[in-house]
């Protein structure tokens, strides 16, 4: 366990009405505020779903799986609370029903409760509450989302935890925040509180009086209509917030200041702190809305954009990329399926074309047409882990003139894997938390465009996958043209590629996106955007039109 030598305060998050409503955002938006007042800020996620983590669940399931620098597969939100803090994010800052009851069984099974009943009450709260007191770490504030919807059965364990809490550390060291909705019904003309109410019956039903009420609406809620929420659910009317609908995720944190939150949550917590320090929130929400260079599309080519939610850190690395560029980024989600069918007239549509990741073969040949899309026709082309992938098997087929080159992932008997299993996933069975993850070093070719990005040689980014480059081909690749611009120092691994004479094609194996902020933009993504920005002019300039070329046989 953590020692700490002061004592810690426990924000609790809750959420009610419905699913969906932003608790992530509304705890990674409090931790921005409270950090800039001088505090020292962690985050703690607690999911009630049975997996041990989401790294096995489908984009469609669960959206996009943020993989910390440790390796660990977490929940999207800890991708919030990393772009909006400082806090460092590791796997004890994500925990799931699964992986709780996995460690109680194991716990029971080497006999450590001494032959007792093991229940859930007191064991798995037992649990859970030293999982929360060890995240806290020597953080001032620990904020502990709890995922879910009260009044989920899968949820009551973490809420009996949560409600102790008060009684382990003491009235003064908790405080409980409840996101609730408060719908406007245009039948009636106005906003109903009866949703909400209904929500904190549910709450205090099991025990817990929520100290902050946080009301998501698309409009400002009156002051009498705080009050009436506030008679009706037990609060101060002072403890009563709207929590406005914004266009943009990084207004949150200032929405929430103008309505006074992070000073009544140092008033409850009785915590010295300074004035907030929010004109770098106030500068970034500016460039957001407001950008001097107008807009560029890039079009995000993958087989998961029905669900927006998949690419989340990707959508808001390129948002960084447009915050340093100072243009407003318009995302053309394509669904590469159909790219398939032949029609590639929405490629004509974009500035730059990026390929992110994914798993399975659905939809990898709409993703290699979009690669030589891009690379014969002088797009700027940025490819993600499978987009590296996909980008060296077009150029196998079309430029080396490799029939029916593949990854073995697709295909077991292509004659030529240019994308083959790395060494150590041979004989892996079980598919969670086996792959390459987290945080490996990169050593980057000098005169190369990346090593220009970056401006250093030695770096250290995020992955998450099992299949590489395979380097028996790499000779062949270099005489043809391709550039191998950033290796894995120990292993010599594949980790970057790039074509010399194309304005910018670049594909990476990792993910740099789990590392962008908006005050500090991944400089592969600000590159990328920056090189959009460039071809849109230089289209601009030619009467808007792009030169039509033939797209290469495929092999």
């Amino acid at each position: 366990m953590v020692k700490r030598t002061k004592k810690t305060k426990y924000l609790f998050v809750t959420g009610g009405v419905v699913s969906s409503l932003g608790k992530g955002l509304a705890a990674a938006s409090i931790g921005a505020l409270m950090e800039n007042r001088g505090l020292a800020v962690t985050h703690l996620k607690l999911d009630p779903y049975i997996n041990v983590d989401p790294g096995t669940m489908s984009p469609f399931q669960h959206g996009e799986v943020y993989v910390t620098d440790d390796g660990a597969e977490t929940d999207l939100d800890l991708g919030h609370y990393e772009r909006f803090t400082s806090a460092k994010m590791t796997r004890g800052n994500n925990f799931t029903t699964g992986r709780i009851y996995n460690t109680v069984i194991q716990k029971e099974r080497r006999g450590e409760y001494l032959g007792k009943t093991v229940q859930v009450i007191p064991h798995i709260t037992d649990e859970i509450k030293a999982i929360i007191r060890e995240a806290a770490g020597e953080a001032d504030i620990v904020i502990v989302e709890v995922g879910g919807t009260v009044g989920d059965i899968e949820s009551l364990p973490f809420l009996e935890a949560i409600r102790q809490m008060k009684y382990d550390v003491g009235d003064e060291n908790v405080i409980y925040a409840h996101l609730t909705l408060v719908p406007y019904i245009a039948a009636a003309g106005e906003l109903k509180t009866k949703p909400t109410q209904h929500s904190v019956k549910e709450l205090r039903e099991i025990g817990i009086q929520p100290d902050i009420l946080l009301c998501r609406s698309d409009r400002e809620i009156s002051r009498e209509m705080k009050d009436k929420i506030a008679l009706f659910c037990n609060v101060d009317t002072s403890a009563v917030f709207t929590a406005l609908d914004v266009s943009s995720i990084y207004e949150v944190p200032l929405v929430y200041h103008r309505e006074g939150l992070d000073d009544k949550l140092a008033e409850l917590f009785n915590i010295w702190s300074r004035a907030p320090r929010l004109e770098r929130w106030e500068q970034i929400v500016e460039k957001v809305k407001h950008p001097k260079k107008g807009e560029v599309r890039i079009g995000v080519v993958g087989k998961y954009v029905e669900l927006h939610e998949s690419y989340k850190s990707l959508n808001e690395a390129l948002v960084h990329g447009g915050i340093a560029t100072d243009v407003r980024l318009v995302h053309q989600f394509i669904d590469s399926t159909k790219l398939e069918q032949g029609d590639l007239s929405e490629l004509d549509q974009v500035d730059a074309i990026l390929v992110p990741g994914g798993f399975g073969v659905r939809g990898t040949e709409g993703k290699i047409l979009a690669v030589r899309y891009a690379r014969e026709k002088k797009v700027p082309f940025f490819g993600i882990c499978l987009g590296l992938q996909m980008a060296v098997i077009e150029y196998a087929r079309d430029v080396l003139q490799l029939e029916n080159a593949n990854s073995l992932e697709f295909d077991e008997k292509t004659p030529h894997p240019v994308v083959t299993l790395m060494e150590g996933q041979k004989g892996v069975s079980d598919k969670g938390g086996t792959m390459r993850l987290g945080a490996y070093p990169c050593k980057l070719l000098p005169g190369t465009k990346a090593r220009e990005l970056y401006g250093v040689e030695l770096i250290q980014e995020r992955h998450r996958h099992r299949y590489e480059f395979n380097n028996d081909y790499r000779q062949r690749f270099e005489a043809a043209g391709m550039t191998f611009s950033g290796l894995n120092p120990e292993l010599g691994l594949v980790e970057m590629i790039e074509l010399a004479g194309h304005p910018h094609f670049v594909g990476c194996q990792f993910h740099p996106e789990f590392k962008s902020k908006p005050f500090r933009p991944h400089p592969l993504f600000a590159g990328f955007v920056a090189a959009a920005l460039a071809h849109r002019d230089r289209r601009a300039r030619e009467g808007g039109t792009v030169t039509k070329l033939p797209l290469g046989k495929q092999g």
